[in-house]
């Protein structure tokens, strides 16, 4: 139904550490004393671009949510992958956490509580809002199916178990 990821704002300041590298290595690049100083000067900037901006971008690329009719399906990791899923029929607590900033974004954390030992969240989330209602809908609709199947199951038993006892 949806594929979610953390909103793009997390990528802001790495993308300002970029440019400013970018534009530090341009500007001093080939203008210093020593040949070792202009080597020195593109690693470091490669140092600061990998870790600043590339371990940021493949991080917030790893980290993804998928809200299926059935579960949600949390997947993150860059050297481990790990994949956490929660069903809808299991029953759970959303709750949306958002400070001033989010709220001008329109983003949020939806926290899910399924009464585990960590409640799974879903960090910074455009339309948080949204997403809750998404995903309250889905919880019910999925224990009403939970509940017609049940009684469904019960039902023939009943009408299984009145056909041997003949």
């Amino acid at each position: 139904m949806a594929r979610l990821r953390s909103h793009a704002r997390a990528l802001f300041w790495p993308t300002l550490f970029l440019i400013g590298a970018c534009g530090v290595t341009g500007y001093y690049s080939g203008s210093l004393a020593e040949p070792w100083q202009n080597v020195m000067l593109l690693v470091g900037a490669g140092l600061v671009v990998v870790l600043l901006w590339l371990l940021p971008l493949v991080s917030w690329l790893t980290r993804r949510y998928t809200v299926t009719s059935r579960r949600i399906i949390f997947v993150h990791g860059i050297f481990v992958h790990e994949r956490q899923e929660l069903l809808h029929s299991r029953g759970y607590d959303v709750t949306v956490r958002k400070n001033w900033l989010q709220s001008l974004f329109r983003s949020g954390t939806v926290r899910i509580n399924s009464g585990l030992e960590h409640p799974l969240s879903l960090r910074d989330v455009p339309d948080a809002d949204l997403v809750q209602q998404v995903l309250q809908d889905l919880m019910e609709q999925s224990q009403s199916v939970m509940a017609s199947r049940r009684q469904e199951q019960s039902a023939l038993g009943d009408e299984f178990g009145l056909r041997a006892g003949l």
